[in-house]
C-alpha cells in the first residue's frame, strides 16, 4: 500500500468511532469495492451485490439513529465512509451517497411519525434502496422552475410530469419527489411526497448513456396521473423546495467526499506508477516535474479534506453549514478534476488507456463538479452567503 493511504491518528482529530468506521470502510473498499470496479464501469452494472454487502455492515443508513435501524453515526463517520469508498469506486459511492444523503436524511428530517415509522427501517437498513427525483428536463440549476404536478382530489394527489437523471432509479423501491401542489405561488407552492415504487401511475422511463460514473444506476421518473395518497405528503404543503435545499445542503457535504475520494484514488495510483516506472534508467518519481506536479495534488487534497471536514463537523453541531458545505463542494469537485487530470499526465500514454483505473477517475471526476448543484451554482451560493443577500 503507498504512503498515501496512511493515515496520522491524530491528525484530523478523529473520534475512536469515527477511526473505527474508516478503518472498517477502508478494509472493506479494498477487499470487495475494488475488484468490482472495473468490471461495473464496462458493464453498466449496478452492483447490487455490494449494497447487500454494505447492507450487512450497516453503512446504509449510518447517520440515522439506530432506532430506526441506521448506524447512529455521527455525520463526519459517514462522509469519511463515502470517501473511502470513492478513493476505489466512485460510482458505488455515489448511489450510496444519493441513498443516505437524499432519501434517507429527509425522511428523518421532515416526514412525520408514522412515514418515519413505515418508511425510514428499510431504507436505512438497506433492505430497500431509496431514490430522489428533483431535477426536471425544465429545471436543472433552477430547481424552483419545476412543472410537475400536484393535485390534491379527495385523499390522493395526482402527480404529472417527469423527473430526470434520478440516481438508483431503476433499483429503488421507495422514492421522494417534488412538484407543484400551488400554481403562480413560485417556490412555496412546491411540495415534497414519499411514495412506493408501485404507485398506480408512477413508471420509469429510459435511460441515458453517461460518460462517467457508469456502475451507479440512473433513470426517468415518470408520473402519468399518478396517485400518491394524501398522508404521503413530506411535510408540509409548500415546504418542499425548502426541504430539498436544506437536503442539498447535507447533500453537498457527501458530494464534496465523494470527490474527495476520487482525488486521493487518483493521486494513490499516481504515486505508486510513478515509484514503478522507470525511464531515463530511473523512476520517474525522482524527475522533479513529477515531484511538484505530485505536491500539488497532494497540497490540493489536504486542503480539500479540511473543508469537507469543517463542514460535516459544522453540521454536527447544528451549527450553519450552508456556506461551508458549497465551498467544501466546490473545491474538492475541481480538485478532483485536477488530480485525476495530472495522474493521467503522470501514467502517460498508459493513463489513456483502460488498462489502468486512472482514466475511469477522470470519467468519474466531472460529474461532481455538476450534480448535487454545479460549480457555478455553488459559487452563487457562496456569494451569497458572504453578500448577506
Amino acid at each position: 500500500m503507498v504512503e498515501t493511504m496512511s493515515v496520522v491518528e491524530d491528525k484530523w482529530g478523529l473520534s475512536e468511532s469515527q477511526r473505527m468506521i474508516r478503518d472498517m470502510v477502508r478494509e472493506f473498499a479494498i477487499g470487495k469495492v475494488e475488484p468490482r470496479a472495473k468490471e461495473i464501469d464496462q458493464n453498466c452494472r449496478f452492483p447490487t451485490e455490494t449494497f447487500d454487502e454494505m447492507a450487512e455492515l450497516g453503512l446504509m443508513g449510518l447517520p440515522i439513529p439506530e432506532e430506526y435501524e441506521g448506524g447512529g453515526a455521527e455525520y463526519l463517520g459517514y462522509a469519511i465512509t463515502v470517501e473511502e469508498i470513492a478513493r476505489v469506486c466512485a460510482s458505488t459511492a455515489l448511489s450510496l451517497a444519493a441513498h443516505t444523503s437524499l432519501v434517507c436524511l429527509p425522511v428523518y428530517m421532515f416526514a412525520n411519525d408514522a412515514q418515519k415509522q413505515k418508511y425510514l427501517p428499510d431504507i436505512a437498513s438497506g433492505r430497500k434502496i431509496g431514490a430522489y427525483g428533483l431535477t426536471e428536463p425544465n429545471a436543472g440549476s433552477d430547481a424552483g422552475g419545476t412543472q410537475t404536478t400536484a393535485v390534491k382530489k379527495g385523499d390522493k394527489y395526482i402527480l404529472n410530469g417527469a423527473k430526470i437523471f434520478i440516481t438508483n432509479a431503476n433499483y429503488a423501491q421507495t422514492f421522494i419527489a417534488t412538484a407543484v401542489t400551488e400554481k403562480d405561488a413560485g417556490t412555496k407552492g412546491i411540495s415534497a411526497f414519499i411514495f412506493d415504487r408501485d404507485t398506480p401511475g408512477f413508471s420509469l422511463g429510459a435511460k441515458d448513456e453517461k460518460l462517467g460514473m457508469r456502475g451507479s444506476d440512473w433513470g426517468t421518473l415518470q408520473f402519468d396521473n399518478a396517485e400518491i395518497p394524501a398522508e404521503n405528503l413530506l411535510g408540509e404543503e409548500g415546504n418542499g423546495f425548502k426541504y430539498f435545499m436544506q437536503t442539498l445542503d447535507s447533500g453537498r457535504i457527501s458530494i464534496g467526499a465523494l470527490a474527495l475520494g476520487i482525488a486521493q484514488g487518483a493521486l494513490d495510483k499516481a504515486v505508486q506508477y510513478s515509484q514503478e516506472r522507470k525511464q531515463f534508467g530511473k523512476s520517474i518519481a525522482d524527475f522533479q516535474a513529477i515531484q511538484f506536479m505530485l505536491s500539488d495534488m497532494a497540497t490540493e487534497i489536504e486542503a480539500a479534506r479540511h473543508l469537507v471536514y469543517n463542514a460535516a463537523r459544522l453540521k454536527m453541531a447544528g451549527m450553519p453549514f450552508g456556506k461551508e458545505a458549497s465551498m467544501a463542494k466546490l473545491f474538492a469537485s475541481e480538485v478532483a478534476m485536477r488530480a485525476a487530470t495530472n495522474s493521467i499526465q503522470i501514467h502517460g500514454g498508459y493513463g489513456y488507456t483502460k488498462d489502468f483505473p486512472v482514466e475511469r477517475y477522470f470519467r468519474d471526476a466531472k460529474l461532481c463538479e455538476i450534480g448535487e448543484g454545479t460549480s457555478e451554482i455553488q459559487r452563487l451560493v457562496i456569494a451569497r452567503h458572504i453578500l448577506n443577500t
